[in-house]
């Protein structure tokens, strides 16, 4: 009984990489908005793989943050 109470606290901790994921996030979003917002040629390949890389580290940070601080 003890041991699974502190497996379902351990489980429960913010570890220090989630803060880097969420910075990592952050950072590929404004490289995205400036791929984007790009006047005289937009790059297609490098918006599609930022793209890529925006919405798989969303759906980790979605995963992250309701699935295991919240839970």
């Amino acid at each position: 009984m003890f041991l699974a109470e502190e497996a379902a606290k351990a489980a429960s901790v913010i570890d220090p990489f989630d803060w880097f994921m969420l910075a990592f996030t952050v950072i590929i979003a404004i490289g995205f908005v400036r791929l984007v917002t790009a006047r005289p040629r937009k790059n297609v390949f490098a918006i599609g793989f930022t793209a890529v890389s925006l919405g798989l580290f969303l759906f980790i940070d979605y995963i992250m943050i309701f699935k295991v601080w919240l839970a």
